[in-house]
């Protein structure tokens, strides 16, 4: 990827960020009846002073815009797999270390544009799997704003996208967080697990290959996983953002 094109990548975000979190802010603070809206310019320029500036040339942008961004982690997730025992321990203690890193920097980084747009919400950080997992949840003081998510997820996956930049900013590795707001992402694998059983049922007793809908790359991976879980094969056809699953019988 070219400078101007981390740039472009960089500043679409943050005006995306911008226009929703000024969009979000009204009304959602508790006990507050009319709050000072924040403007696109000012969140703009408060997110010019998170770790993204300085993003190295060579930023990989395979989350960003790769179509085949569960079967890149299907292949991660094997390459893991089968790392040798030998000296598994140093690695793996090395590897969580990393992680909780991640976590931290994304936790700051997240606070940072919750008190610029002045939202509700708490940060909590764990790690599930390979992953760093941050979550913007419920706090004493009032509920996330569910603009945070949007349809479809799609403000979330934009706001994943630009934490795992300043992830990678501060750093210097490719970040493959995961972030949740309001519990949604937990939600939709709950929903998602029970269409990948419904689906695989049919495979199994028409003996017919079966599509489903389009779906994010989050959504196909959770798939992919209870597919192979069942003992049969998916995989993913189409082009963003128009891509689906396809389970294959046996």
């Amino acid at each position: 990827m070219t400078d101007s094109q981390i740039d472009t990548t960089a500043d679409t975000t943050a005006d995306t960020t911008a226009d929703t979190t000024a969009d979000t802010h009204a009304g959602t603070h508790p006990g507050t009846d009319d709050l000072g809206a924040v403007t696109p310019a000012e969140a703009q320029d408060a997110a010019a002073q998170t770790p993204l500036t300085g993003l190295a040339g060579d930023v990989d942008d395979a989350d960003a815009d790769d179509a085949n961004a569960d079967d890149a982690d299907d292949a991660d997730d094997d390459a893991a797999d089968d790392t040798p025992a030998e000296g598994t321990s140093s690695r793996r203690g090395g590897r969580v270390a990393q992680l909780e890193r991640e976590g931290e920097v994304a936790a700051d980084f997240l606070e940072t544009l919750l008190d610029i747009a002045d939202l509700d919400g708490d940060i909590e950080v764990d790690i599930e799997g390979d992953r760093a997992s941050v979550s913007i949840v419920d706090s004493d003081e009032g509920r996330v704003p569910r603009r945070l998510v949007g349809q479809d997820g799609r403000v979330l996956e934009s706001l994943q996208e630009l934490t795992r930049l300043a992830v990678q900013t501060a750093t210097g590795e490719r970040s493959r967080l995961m972030l949740d707001v309001a519990g949604h992402r937990a939600a939709r694998r709950t929903a998602l697990v029970e269409l990948a059983q419904a689906a695989i049922a049919q495979v199994r007793e028409s003996g017919r290959r079966h599509s489903l809908e389009d779906m994010t790359a989050f959504e196909r991976k959770v798939v992919h996983d209870e597919v192979a879980a069942a003992g049969l094969d998916s995989e993913s056809e189409g082009v963003e953002p128009h891509r689906h699953i396809v389970i294959l019988p046996v």
